[in-house]
């Protein structure tokens, strides 16, 4: 991420003031490790988005959030933009390197044309930070040595400063009052070449960048580059190692300061003891080593009596501003091959002179409190918390699977409590939930399968009665057409929804000529076939809901018997038309009076039966003989 630069001019180069680190959301997986791996819980989960962002205010610059982001969302505040300005203000610049660059840039053959290619990036001064850490390993060994009861921890590395500054306020008083080497360094730079000089700090460390903020006048960093910075720098530059010549670092040089990168190279450099039974120091490194090694310095000093050299990283030599990937020993072998080839043409006397002319710096620092610890919740709150990740019972334990970034169950719920953590980053929380979400997505696929299944069958049934209906009304239609009665069914509009080849007929050609066209004459307008007198029989039924039965209506030369019948309210009716002349209809006709003759009639005869005797049973049989005669003509009697 590049800096802001338009704040910068050749007189006055402010730092940049965005934060030291941020995170691109867009490029964010949500994975958290690096809240997990945050040190100090300085990134927080949003829990509407789910984002992680970084409380700058609590961040320790360390760097393991940018190590552990494998999207490669997390970018720091780069300075070569400030170095580039620097570089051409006209102004003299010097570049003082951290001693780490033997074991970082072991890509290049020869340190010497390691200095000349940062020349060529147009540095006026290239010194060590080594002569630096000869000085600042001076001043530990008389504070060390000049015991007067009370232990320190070294004021090295920058986000050990920064944590107890933050979180351990109560140990202020217990860091050495020394200023890093790469701060003496810039003294040394200014005392030597002048005030005026203009000094870049290359090193290993992030921490830096925010640490070279808070110093002004001859102890100032104008900007600090990051080795992965400082070889995008020649790769912009297009400088590599076989178009330079040889060329020696600017006085002065260090002794065995080029030891520092390994984390007790500081305590060999300044010849301070380190028996483990008669020496007074401890060294600690690495990140969890350090977590314990402040927890304990602040509970247990008294029983343990020894200072505490601590670097948060496994020696500078493995800080997040050197190459991804860079193997530990290979790094402390090169570091060790480079002070014992320095040494074989080092010049002792002219180190000890120079070493003179520089002893009345200050090297002395202060350091404010910034207390960034949150409030404690109640046990109350911190219980509710633990039953919502399903840890109730964990309030005084110290069991937790550390998944989630957190010592055990209670510090997770208390950083949740605090707004700093979720309940998605418990492992135990998001497992539980997921047998649920597992549960409950088998229960849906059962009852989308047995669903799946029964419309599976409801459809087959569908089908088959969807076969049954047209099968049936394949049935009715056929025997429709064989009627020698006229039947249609007309709509609440009176169009013709049915009617039959008898119904057709009974109509007359037009009829005859339309069925050509639109066969059953569907559709066709029932006031257009028939007279008025007709189709009004059909409008009286679907307005009333009466029927009509049978009813003798003259239609042309013929007379018709008309029964007309609702077939669905208002909706439906339908109408039986039949040809009163047509001999089988006749012959019907006939019957149905004959027989309607003897109903009327049987209850006379019954009365007058025993006047008439037998001859009411004949009289009957008479009837009934010729009501058989016209249903069967050929029959014999």
């Amino acid at each position: 991420m590049t800096s802001d630069i338009h704040n910068f001019d050749h007189h006055n180069l402010l730092m940049p003031v965005e934060p030291l680190f941020q995170i691109h959301h867009d490029l964010c997986t949500k994975c958290y490790s690096c809240v997990r791996i945050c040190p100090v819980k300085a990134i927080k989960v949003d829990v509407n988005s789910e984002l992680p962002s970084i409380i700058t205010n609590r961040c320790i610059g360390c760097g393991s959030c940018y190590r552990s982001c494998s999207p490669h969302a997390i970018f720091y505040r780069s300075s070569i933009d400030v170095t580039k300005a620097l570089l051409s203000s006209g102004e003299k610049v010097a570049a003082i390197c951290d001693p780490t660059i033997s074991g970082e840039f072991h890509d290049i053959t020869d340190y010497r044309k390691f200095v000349e290619m940062i020349r060529q990036l147009g540095f006026t001064f290239v010194s060590e930070v080594s002569f630096g850490v000869d000085l600042v390993a001076m001043k530990y060994k008389e504070l060390f040595e000049n015991f007067k009861g009370k232990y320190y921890i070294t004021a090295n590395c920058p986000s050990v400063v920064s944590l107890i500054e933050k979180y351990h306020p109560e140990l202020i008083i217990n860091l050495a009052p020394l200023v890093s080497p790469m701060v003496a360094t810039a003294k040394v730079i200014r005392q030597k070449y002048g005030e005026d000089v203009r000094v870049v700090f290359i090193g290993p460390c992030m921490a830096t960048k925010d640490e070279a903020l808070k110093f002004e006048g001859d102890a100032k960093i104008d900007a600090v580059l990051t080795f992965i910075e400082l070889r995008q720098l020649f790769n912009d530059l297009n400088i590599r190692e076989s178009q330079v010549e040889f060329s020696e670092f600017d006085a002065p040089l260090g002794h065995l300061g080029s030891l520092y990168p390994i984390s007790n190279g500081l305590l060999q450099a300044g010849e301070i003891n380190e028996n483990l039974l008669t020496g007074s120091v401890i060294t600690t490194e690495g990140r969890n080593n350090m977590l314990d090694a402040v927890k304990e310095f602040d509970s247990r000093i008294e029983l343990i009596k020894r200072n505490f050299n601590m670097f948060y990283d496994e020696g500078c030599l493995m800080g997040p501003g050197t190459s991804p990937g860079g193997e530990k020993f290979l790094r402390m072998t090169l570091v060790t091959e480079y002070a014992n080839k320095r040494l074989t043409t080092f010049d002792k006397q002219t180190w000890a002179e120079e070493i003179a002319c520089v002893a009345s710096l200050d090297l002395s620092r202060q350091f404010v409190a910034d207390d960034q610890r949150l409030p404690i919740p109640d046990d109350e709150k911190i219980e509710e918390v633990l039953k919502m990740i399903h840890r109730e019972g964990q309030m005084h334990n110290d069991i937790g699977c550390e998944s989630c970034g957190y010592t055990n169950c209670r510090e997770l719920a208390i950083a949740i409590s605090q707004g700093l953590a979720t309940t998605e980053m418990c492992h135990v929380f998001t497992g539980h939930n997921r047998q649920e979400y597992i549960q409950t997505l088998r229960a849906t696929n059962e009852s989308l399968a047995k669903t799946k299944t029964a419309l599976a069958e409801s459809e087959e049934m569908a089908k088959h009665e969807q076969e049954a209906q047209k099968e049936t009304a394949d049935i009715i239609s056929t025997m429709l057409q064989k009627l020698i009665s006229g039947v249609v069914i007309v709509d609440e509009d009176l169009k013709i929804y049915q009617s039959n080849k008898a119904f057709i007929r009974i109509v007359g050609e037009e009829a005859a000529m339309i069925d050509e066209v639109i066969p059953g004459l569907v559709g066709a307008d029932l006031k257009s076939l028939l007279p008025v007198h007709f189709y009004k029989m059909f409008s009286y039924v679907l307005t009333s809901d009466e029927s009509i039965e049978n009813k003798d209506v003259q239609f042309g030369d013929t007379k018709l018997g008309i029964s007309i019948f609702s077939i669905r309210s208002h909706k439906y009716v339908g109408g039986i038309l039949r040809d009163m002349y047509v001999p089988e209809l006749r012959k019907e006709q006939i019957v149905n009076r004959l027989s309607e003759v003897i109903d009327e009639n049987f209850d006379m005869v019954q009365k007058i039966a025993y006047l008439l005797g037998e001859g009411a049973a004949k009289s009957e049989q008479m009837l009934n003989s010729v009501i058989d005669t016209y249903k069967n003509p050929g029959k014999k009697t």
